[in-house]
């Protein structure tokens, strides 16, 4: 607790999710005071305002020129919700800062170059299929079903294979691989710990049977990761050159990092390629998940634009079973529904910088060095000063003639500036083959008495679940 109570101010703008006041475990977290009448403002454009610990009362609008600010700088992730996944990820891109996050930033940019992702595309295709085909029986019985668990699962299997090469089967057989269980449990107790306020001491977490699971977790991730890493470095040591490797097979994101040389031909150390490879993990299959999740939930609900997204990807498809590179630009009303779901269901809700000098804001206000700044992807995304009723499904938004209306930082879900997601266009690659394998497939429909409850983790999730129903599609021949 003396921990958390000599830390400089916390200035944040606040998540508005599913809560009617912030929870006493937030207010414990901060120490902060705060009016909850100002906290969840019916107008998202209002200023939000709390009594900080040590430097008097600051205010952040929650503006996009705000956002400008904050977001053009590197400055490096909090070291409260952050913190939790440094045992698991290591100093990876993620965490990391300074000129080591700039090194292995541009380290690995070349792995996501368009054509290391163009056969990934093909992988995708197949991991959406074995989900789709599990989903055979709940078609017949149209009875609802959860969600986010087989999605989850799907883009675990996409990630192994574009990570590793690897053909885990963990969408049929995720019992049975010690790695693939491991990951699944690091990713829930990660949540767990972020949502548990005495495990945010590192002693009462070390002690706990959470704390003891956790780590027995890290060592099956991180001895499999080795193991992996050991093998490729020895099959590529005649092969110092990716244009070699790639001539006999599709590169994957382990060949990125085992070959990446910075100015003075330094590579990454062991150490390094492990932390990279278990962050790429960890970001690139839960806020994926969660994105294809809710995107699925929102096309069930709206059922007109559902079926508008069908004919499109019908018609690019031409009579093909699955989606290539080249059908990915052919759907552009599927690509807005995307993009107004990741609207209103951002996959990481809030984003939290350590700033290491003082900041002023376009409005003249500061804020120290050592702050904890963050602010909400949610209330940003639903800003009615921005966007007109902004809790309606409306993918007529991202029209090019209204997106040049608005400030590029008023959608932000893969963040913004020199710290944005490096994965965004493998990220949203994967979320178009799946959900364009999906409406293919399957007409999705909601179940209105299951709604979901939207729960704020480091993922965006659902308290209770995201159930949807589903039958097959007949197509037309």
């Amino acid at each position: 607790m003396s921990k958390l109570a000599s830390r400089p101010a916390y200035t944040i703008t606040p998540l508005e999710l599913c809560a009617a006041e912030p929870s006493e475990r937030i207010r414990d977290e901060i120490d902060i005071e705060v009016d909850a009448t100002k906290f969840f403002p019916d107008d998202y454009s209002t200023d939000c305002k709390k009594k900080c610990v040590d430097s008097g009362s600051r205010t952040i609008p929650r503006t996009t020129e705000t956002l400008v600010v904050w977001t053009c700088t590197r400055e490096p992730k909090d070291d409260v919700a952050y913190k939790f996944l440094v045992p698991w990820i290591g100093d990876g891109l993620l965490v990391s800062r300074g000129q080591k996050w700039f090194r292995h930033r541009r380290l690995l940019t070349p792995g996501f170059h368009y054509d290391v992702l163009k056969p990934y595309v093909k992988l995708m295709s197949d991991s959406a299929q074995t989900m789709l085909d599990k989903w055979e029986g709940y078609s017949k019985s149209m009875e609802s079903f959860e969600l986010f668990e087989h999605v989850s699962l799907m883009t675990l299997d996409s990630i192994m294979k574009c990570a590793f090469s690897s053909n885990t089967n963990c969408q049929t057989e995720s019992g049975t691989n010690a790695y693939i269980k491991a990951v699944y449990e690091l990713s829930d107790l990660v949540n767990l710990r972020f949502r548990t306020f005495p495990y945010h001491i590192d002693f009462i977490f070390h002690i706990s049977p959470h704390g003891f699971r956790y780590r027995n977790a890290c060592k099956v991730a991180h001895s499999h990761t080795e193991a992996v890493i050991r093998k490729r470095k020895e099959a590529l040591q005649d092969e110092k050159e990716l244009g070699r490797i790639q001539a006999k097979r599709n590169l994957d994101f382990l060949d990125i990092l085992l070959c990446a040389r910075d100015e003075e031909q330094q590579c990454l150390s062991d150490e390094a390629i492990r932390a990279e490879v278990d962050t790429f993990m960890f970001e690139g299959h839960d806020t994926t998940a969660s994105g294809i999740s809710w995107t699925l939930y929102s096309l069930a609900c709206n059922p007109d634009h559902q079926q508008i997204c069908r004919d499109e990807i019908i018609h690019a498809l031409d009579g093909k079973e699955t989606m290539e590179w080249e059908d990915l630009n052919k759907i552009p009303y599927t690509t807005m529904c995307l993009k107004e779901s990741l609207r209103m269901y951002p996959p990481v809700p809030g984003m939290s910088r350590k700033i290491t000098k003082p900041m002023t804001f376009c409005d003249g206000r500061s804020v120290p060095e050592g702050c904890l700044v963050g602010t909400s992807v949610f209330g940003i995304h639903r800003n009615a000063t921005v966007w007109e009723n902004p809790h309606v499904f409306d993918p007529l938004r991202f029209l090019p003639e209204n997106t040049s209306k608005r400030s590029p930082h008023a959608f932000v879900p893969f963040s913004a500036g020199p710290r944005n997601c490096i994965g965004q266009n493998f990220a949203m690659n994967e979320m178009k083959v799946v959900v364009a394998k999906t409406l293919r497939t399957y007409e999705l429909m909601e179940d209105p008495e299951r709604k979901p409850k939207m729960l704020p983790r480091l993922v965006l999730r659902s308290l209770n679940g995201i159930h949807i129903k589903i039958k097959p599609v007949k197509l037309e021949l």
